[in-house]
């Protein structure tokens, strides 16, 4: 038996031909274009991401220019601009911005956001994820299970509890601090709503910094205590540095969140005299209660603005704070070597 080899001057297969490799396509296809790794092509792969579009389209994008039309109009649910809604441009973007009842919503909005999320769930969520990762395994599970149920029950059926416990004449709460009469939902309206939010919203928080803390390297903290660090120093020199990303991500869900959140209408309903009167709350007394669908339209898209104002502005801290994530994590490593040496000597 003779063994052949193909022949030196055999012609060679030419780039991107069935012979070609994954290399050679690439090259056919120029410098700045990405292979196809997965050999599915633009066609069948625009199949696959055409459903979740169509979704997209269907139930975001649809929405926000149909809510963008309605701003436009004097558009009524009952009455003759039911029948005949009349084209009134920006008139009811520039009525709201002027609107000292818009103002208000949105200042009490923001003030419910900022205590509720930004710092109250944000620290609830942090404090009970760092005391999770020491404490003994029951009281840990008790714990997790009673935080997780404050989130994973209906908003309805918290309301109705939070009623029952602050109730003026039978409440839990009067009942135990022997208040009786006090209205607690009539005469402190924001700071119910804010702390039932905290209640309630913590778990999430609580579990995203849990694993965020898993990340957290044990050998630089187990040579900061070794070195005599206290728990806020090791806090603020190994744990902050390494989980700031995490910090930036969940401040931005609870943040938007929160923002559209209409769970307070369910423990005030934005009373009493519109003091808890939240944007989500207004926009549907305006456009539901009082009819008044183009105005409520014109609020709703100014929310929907804001809430990209919100996003860009935590996206642009993630993207630019990745070099100083990046110099504090190296700072802490020098810290934890310095500390290791120390020891050592």
């Amino acid at each position: 038996m003779t063994l052949t080899s193909k022949p030196a001057d055999a012609e060679p297969t030419a780039v991107g031909g069935p012979g070609a490799t994954d290399v050679e396509r690439a090259q056919k296809r120029g410098p700045g274009r990405d292979p196809d790794v997965v050999g599915l092509g633009r066609g069948r792969a625009s199949l696959f991401v055409a459903p979740a579009l169509v979704l997209v389209g269907v139930f975001l994008v649809f929405p926000a220019l149909w809510t963008l039309y309605l701003g436009l109009l004097d558009y009524s649910l009952t009455g003759a601009s039911a029948q005949s809604p009349t084209f009134i441009g920006a008139q009811n973007y520039t009525d709201a911005l002027s609107d000292p009842a818009f103002t208000k919503a949105l200042y009490l909005t923001l003030l419910y956001v900022g205590f509720s999320a930004v710092i109250g769930q944000n620290i609830l969520g942090f404090l009970l994820a760092w005391y999770f990762r020491t404490a003994p395994r029951a009281v840990r599970t008790t714990l997790n299970v009673l935080v997780l149920l404050a989130w994973i029950l209906p908003g309805s059926v918290v309301a109705f509890l939070w009623q029952a416990l602050l109730d003026r004449r039978d409440g839990i709460l009067n009942t135990v601090l022997q208040t009786t009469g006090v209205a607690w939902t009539n005469d402190h309206p924001m700071a119910v709503i804010v702390i039932f939010n905290i209640w309630r919203g913590a778990a999430f928080s609580m579990l995203l910094y849990a694993a965020a803390l898993n990340t957290v390297p044990t050998s630089h903290l187990e040579v900061a205590r070794m070195a005599g660090a206290r728990p806020w120093q090791q806090l603020r020199d190994v744990v902050l540095p390494t989980v700031r990303r995490h910090v930036l991500t969940n401040t931005l869900l609870i943040t938007l969140w929160t923002f559209n959140d209409f769970t307070p209408f369910l423990l005030t309903g934005g009373g009493p005299n519109h003091e808890s009167e939240t944007l989500p709350v207004y926009i549907y007394s305006t456009a539901i209660l009082h009819g008044d669908l183009g105005y409520g339209s014109a609020i709703s898209l100014l929310l929907l603005l804001a809430n990209l104002v919100i996003a860009v502005f935590y996206i642009r801290l993630l993207r630019g704070g990745d070099d100083g994530s990046l110099k504090a994590q190296q700072r802490a490593e020098r810290k934890a070597r310095r500390a290791e040496r120390a020891v050592a000597t």
